[in-house]
């Protein structure tokens, strides 16, 4: 990689960091603690377990997406 692709690649990662805790992890973590109170307070183990999917892919949709947000900043300068 030369230094102009390093150091393009390295402001897009920053940029995309920079929002911080985005809304697909605050999502993941709320549904782990529905899941835990549907399996423990509520005694509903399946609906629990159901529930503990959730996170898994909502993590992965968000993966993709930011992906794919990477892969369209890459294109557009040209890289």
């Amino acid at each position: 990689m030369s230094n102009s692709q390093e150091s393009s690649a390295g402001g897009i990662a920053q940029e995309i960091n920079e929002s911080g805790l985005d809304p697909a992890a605050l999502a993941s973590i709320g549904s782990v603690a529905l899941a835990l109170y549907y399996y423990y307070v509520r005694g509903e183990e399946q609906r629990g377990q159901f529930v503990g999917l959730w996170p898994v892919t909502i993590i992965g949709m968000a993966t993709y997406l930011k992906l794919e947000q990477v892969r369209r900043k890459l294109e557009e300068n040209g890289n």
